[in-house]
């Protein structure tokens, strides 16, 4: 069994190399960045996904999660590049699932306009991927998350107003955290076998718990 994951390096992605290797997988990893796992089941390829040769790889679930965060090049990291990365795997004889990582930002718009763009990408470009794989009993489903107490997110975590604000329309006064987002991913590749072409919001019910219904007082 193999699992091929893009951004293993650190965050999410390494989290999620981690679960896969804990259940008994082969995982490849692909990163721009050197490796940080030492395990005799992971292998390391060191490579930019947006021009570098991609290696032949044929793999059961592909993991689609590398990406960055308000930089100069975000449509072409997130969006382009995951679509190469994509479509280079799709028609591997042994793939049976597909999980993208997208993010709650593709849904309700907030966040940085290139990030917001490239994650809503990411959600139309599964959707017909899904389409077109059907045919062949695999599934493709997105994960857009809401906060994740990962490193990157440091800036607002580490500061109490920032921290206050965000747990204060947060209904479940909570992060999720890497283990918890390994675990969902896990699911949608590995348990799910009858569910594709959707986008699955793990936000801790920021989008959907928060009370917006006004009625008079009297």
């Amino acid at each position: 069994m193999s699992v091929l994951i893009t951004g293993t390096s650190n965050g999410i992605g390494k989290a999620v190399a981690e679960k896969f290797l804990h259940e008994g997988y082969e995982v490849i990893g692909i990163d721009r960045c050197a490796s940080s796992i030492e395990h005799p089941s992971y292998r390391h390829i060191q490579a930019d996904l947006r021009y570098d040769e991609l290696p032949e790889i044929n793999a059961e679930i592909l993991i689609l999660n590398a990406g960055v965060q308000n930089s100069e090049d975000d449509i072409d990291n997130n969006l382009k590049a995951t679509m190469r990365v994509a479509e280079n795997y799709a028609d591997s004889p042994s793939l049976r699932s597909v999980l993208f990582n997208a993010s709650a930002s593709a849904r309700n718009g907030y966040e940085f306009p290139a990030y917001v763009a490239s994650k809503a990408g990411v959600v139309g470009y599964m959707k017909n991927l899904a389409c077109r794989l059907a045919p062949r009993g695999i599934t493709v489903n997105a994960l857009s998350l809401g906060g994740v107490l990962t490193s990157s997110n440091a800036a607002v975590m580490e500061d109490e107003e920032s921290w206050k604000a965000i747990m204060d329309v947060t209904p479940l006064k909570k992060w999720a955290t890497l283990s918890e987002v390994a675990d969902w991913v896990y699911f949608l590749t590995v348990t799910n076998r009858s569910m594709s072409g959707q986008d699955i919001l793990v936000d801790n019910g920021e989008n959907d718990l928060n009370n917006t219904f006004v009625w008079p007082k009297n």
